[in-house]
């Protein structure tokens, strides 16, 4: 039988059942309320009606008003007449009253009539002792079959009540086992339920689908193993290095060439926790310095290039750390599952590079010399020992010497970048006075701020202490970080020189008020050949970028702030000399 057929069956006849001895409560109630308005309404009335004329005989009956008492009572109990033989009665009682009015003082009359109004008193209780006996068996009745019916909704009430949640509850939880052993990947699991009902169907859809499953799983074991073979292949086939972790950073997988460079054996590592290499491997341990951070990212990080003795040869590799990250079927959190370490070999863009840095150092030396000579040149030709120069030969001269210095300034730029990018920077750090290289850049950059009547104002700390800083170097971005303000701000403004020492520090900003930079571009400002899209003032893109590289150098900060339309604030932070 159907559930649905079940539930309708159970709840329809218990419907039926308390609909039917709602009914027969009824009719009995309305059954015993009629009998006894019968006892209370005619039979007792006229009892009463009856000891009313007793009372008027008794009350001198020759009295007219204990006649006319008499006579209403008599009346009234004419109207009540409902058992045998009390018509009769009453008839008797009128004769024998109308004689009693003529003759008041017959004794006779007098008995006669009491004894027929004790005659029909009698009659009438005796009607209601009936009466009440039927009212009994009519109650004793509607017990019975109230109680008859009420325990059998009971008996059906308590039977759905057992068997009805359990029919369809025992199903559901067998069910709901079954699933969770399947999702455990129990596939051998089957339900039998032998009811052919909804759940007989849902069993035989369930087991179906577990067989699939069943087959499935075996069938796709040997191609999981295949593609497993397929991975490992294709890792081992790698030219770059490769390590593969689990959760618990045991190596999982080691390809070739990463086993080639560390100089370990595949058996020996496969399995074992990297940190447990790292202690006799110091190529491993260099690779897990950032292991632990990425655990507590769980993003992608790349480190500086790495120096490796690989084929014969020094070569440089790019260290990238990947975590792998899942989210489990049927769970919204991402669970991390370990990590990746990818070694990209970079050595031939590490000779390209060094070429490139190489030929740029060559081509910048060798041009420098020819233009500072071309410039002492000019220099001469502005001494009028020489000769007089008209006009249109000064206008000629100035702009020579203008793109000399230029020409000047890119090569010197050039130059230390190539010191930059080879890693033979010279720094000499020593105790230096923050004045004098504030006055060293405001001197060297006066000349520029004069042409566009651009004036300094130098804000300093009073006991401000002396700077561990190279002061060339240090000068050279001072005055690299005036000339851009210079460049950019507009004619009749004031560049703003601030020095102040907090926090072991001494700060270094310079602020101008001209357009200032788009947000987009901050955080490319100090790139390499970065230059802001749509600017026309000149410049090779290089000197914020060496800039940096020499205030990092020293153990120092540099940063920007700017709002488009109100200027820029570029400052650096250099580690300050402790006074004695």
């Amino acid at each position: 039988m159907k559930v649905k057929t079940k539930l309708t069956l159970g709840v329809g006849l218990l419907f039926a059942m308390i609909a039917l001895l709602t009914v027969l409560s009824a009719n009995q109630i309305n059954k015993l309320s009629n009998d006894a308005k019968n006892i209370l309404a005619d039979n007792y009335n006229t009892v009463d009606y009856c000891r009313q004329m007793l009372d008027a005989l008794n009350n001198d009956i020759s009295n007219p008003e204990q006649q006319k008492k008499f006579w209403e009572s008599l009346s009234k109990q004419t109207k009540t007449i409902t058992e045998v033989g009390e018509k009769e009665i009453t008839d008797s009682i009128k004769a024998d009253f109308e004689q009693i009015i003529n003759n008041p003082n017959d004794s006779s009359l007098h008995k006669t009539i009491q004894k027929d109004i004790t005659s029909a008193m009698l009659l009438n209780m005796q009607a209601i002792h009936r009466k009440s006996d039927v009212a009994q068996d009519t109650a004793e009745n509607a017990v019975f079959w109230i109680a008859v019916t009420g325990t059998l909704s009971f008996i059906i009430a308590f039977t759905l009540l057992i068997n009805l949640p359990s029919n369809i509850a025992n199903p559901i939880r067998e069910l709901t086992e079954s699933i969770k052993q399947i999702a455990a990947q129990n596939y051998s699991r089957r339900v039998h339920f032998e009811q052919h009902n909804e759940f007989g169907e849902l069993a035989q859809s369930f087991n179906t689908m577990a067989e699939k499953l069943e087959e499935y799983s075996s069938t796709s074991l040997a191609k999981l193993m295949m593609e497993k073979k397929r991975i490992e292949t294709l890792i081992n086939n790698m030219s770059e290095p490769v390590i593969g972790l689990d959760e618990n950073q045991t190596i999982l997988f080691m390809n070739n060439v990463a086993l080639k460079i560390a100089g370990l054996q595949k058996e020996n590592v496969i399995g074992t926790p990297i940190y447990t290499i790292a202690e006799r491997n110091d190529l491993i341990k260099n690779l897990i310095k950032n292991l632990s951070e990425n655990e507590t990212t769980n993003k992608k990080t790349k480190s500086l290039p790495i120096k490796i003795y690989a084929d014969s040869k020094e070569s440089y590799f790019e260290k990238e750390i990947i975590p792998i990250k899942i989210t489990p079927t049927g769970e919204q959190t991402e669970m991390h599952i370990g990590d990746v370490i990818l070694l990209q070999n970079i050595t031939p863009y590490k000779e390209l590079d060094f070429a490139k840095t190489n030929f740029i150092a060559t081509v910048s030396h060798e041009l420098k010399t020819p233009i500072s000579s071309i410039k002492m040149s000019l220099q001469l030709l502005e001494n009028n020992q020489i000769g007089e120069l008209n006009t249109e030969q000064k206008s000629l001269l100035e702009s020579i010497t203008d793109d000399t210095s230029r020409l000047l300034k890119i090569t010197g730029e050039l130059l230390n970048m190539t010191q930059v990018e080879s890693g033979i920077i010279q720094i000499s750090v020593v105790p230096s006075d923050v004045r004098e290289i504030v006055e060293y850049a405001v001197n060297a950059t006066k000349a520029a701020a004069e042409q566009k009547q651009i004036n300094f104002e130098i804000r300093t700390a009073d006991h401000l202490p002396q700077v561990f800083a190279d002061n060339e170097k240090t000068a050279w971005v001072l005055t690299n970080l005036l000339s851009n303000a210079i460049r950019y701000s507009y004619d009749n403004s004031t560049v703003y020189i601030d020095v102040t020492a907090a926090d072991n520090k001494v700060h270094f900003s310079v602020t101008d008020t001209g357009q200032g930079i788009s947000p987009q571009y901050l955080d490319k400002i100090f790139e390499r050949y970065f230059r802001i899209p749509g600017t026309k003032k000149e410049g090779t893109g290089l000197g914020l970028s060496i800039s940096k590289e020499f205030i990092q150098a020293q153990g120092g900060d540099i940063a920007v702030k700017s709002d488009l339309g109100a200027g820029s604030t570029f400052s650096f932070s250099l580690n300050s000399f402790p006074k004695k």
